[in-house]
């Protein structure tokens, strides 16, 4: 991986906010000559206050340094041929300035005098710019990605594999609004604009492997294959469960369907089983049973423990000794047990415990 360090002036930036600087809205934000890739397409909309956005003008205007911006250069046959990595809030606010989007001390950068453009204009960035392969420069990001407007994983992600297939994907995933939004607000965690539902949807596609699933697809024309898979995932899911509730907001539905798509599902019978497990005050992780249900591991359901009170006042009916082998132990070394399991009715009562030492109940849990 190589990194240079390059001086630029504010005036190369923007270029007289004619050709350098244009602001294309969902389309992205470009600078540097058209070079510059500001705020690509798929990125969030700018997020600096006027605060922020004023200290990098006073900065500039007091000739103090600004903190040193990153770019990434792309592969040589890009278009644009270089990416803001870190420092894209900071550019957007010089850009703006200067294009008088805004006013600081109540004048516009059309209303100073050509001494005081000038010396804007002539303000030099520090940059360092890092060229390698997917690996080193992911790698790199996530080093630096530590002080200011955070990226999110998925947005480094986004400028590493940057290309025709992340464009086309921002389209149904990236924005508040989007397609992606309205179709699985009700059932993924998360914001549009910060790639959420977009790191969600390939996790779901590829098993978790993100990286890998960007790569291979990094240079197709459309992001179709995800798009069609979401869309399968979603309507899945609301054709299988006829009632919708709160807690199948961030269910991981990709694995769901991807195990069980094929599979028959009597609906009317998982309604009632899901109903009834919404009512037992023993289950504790409602969202949960959407995954018991189909693989009836008991561990998604935190079954509620017996409480220190009801353990307790079996240890001293049972006078400290263990149900299972008859040995004394001390109440730490012993571990409350239902006595009828809760899979077959039993309920996490006094009447339905039983004491047993460590390793009793280890051999027990283990049959």
């Amino acid at each position: 991986m190589q990194i240079d360090l390059k001086k630029i002036t504010v005036r190369e930036l923007t270029l007289g906010n004619k050709d350098g600087y244009k602001d294309g809205e969902e389309n992205g934000v470009v600078g540097y000559g058209g070079k510059l890739d500001i705020r690509p397409a798929y990125q969030r909309n700018f997020i600096y206050n006027d605060k922020q956005r004023e200290a990098v003008i006073t900065t500039i205007k007091n000739h103090f340094p600004l903190n040193v911006m990153y770019w990434a250069k792309r592969d040589d046959n890009s278009e644009i041929p270089f990416e803001i990595i870190d420092g894209q809030q900071r550019t957007i606010s010089i850009c703006q300035y200067v294009n008088s989007e805004f006013a600081y001390d109540f004048k516009y950068f059309h209303n100073l005098t050509e001494t005081e453009k000038e010396e804007i204009l002539s303000y030099e960035l520090m940059i360092y710019i890092c060229s390698g392969n997917d690996r080193e420069k992911l790698n790199w990001f996530e080093t630096i990605n530590i002080s200011g407007e955070k990226l999110t994983d998925q947005e480094l992600r986004n400028a590493v594999y940057s290309g025709s297939w992340v464009t086309d994907a921002k389209r149904y995933f990236s924005k508040n609004g989007c397609v992606a939004y309205k179709m699985g607000k009700d059932y993924l965690n998360g914001s549009c604009n910060r790639q959420d539902y977009l790191e969600t949807a390939i996790k779901w596609i590829n098993d978790g492997q993100i990286e890998a699933y960007m790569a291979k697809h990094q240079h197709d024309q459309n992001a179709n294959q995800l798009w069609q898979y979401f869309n399968s995932v979603i309507q899945w899911v609301q054709s299988t469960f006829k009632k919708y509730r709160k807690e199948q907001k961030g269910v991981n539905w990709g694995e769901l369907y991807n195990k069980y798509k094929d599979e028959f599902i009597d609906t009317d019978k998982l309604e009632e089983e899901i109903s009834s497990l919404m009512a037992d005050s023993d289950v504790t992780n409602k969202k949960g049973i959407y995954q018991y249900v189909f693989d009836k591991q008991e561990k998604h359901l935190s079954i509620r423990a017996f409480d220190n009170n009801m353990k307790r006042s079996v240890y001293e009916k049972q006078l400290g000794v263990c149900i299972k082998c008859g040995k004394y132990f001390s109440i730490e070394e012993m571990e409350a047990d239902h006595i009828k399991p809760w899979h077959l009715g039993g309920r996490t009562t006094e009447d339905n415990c039983q004491l047993l030492c460590k390793q009793c109940n280890r051999e027990k849990s283990g049959k």
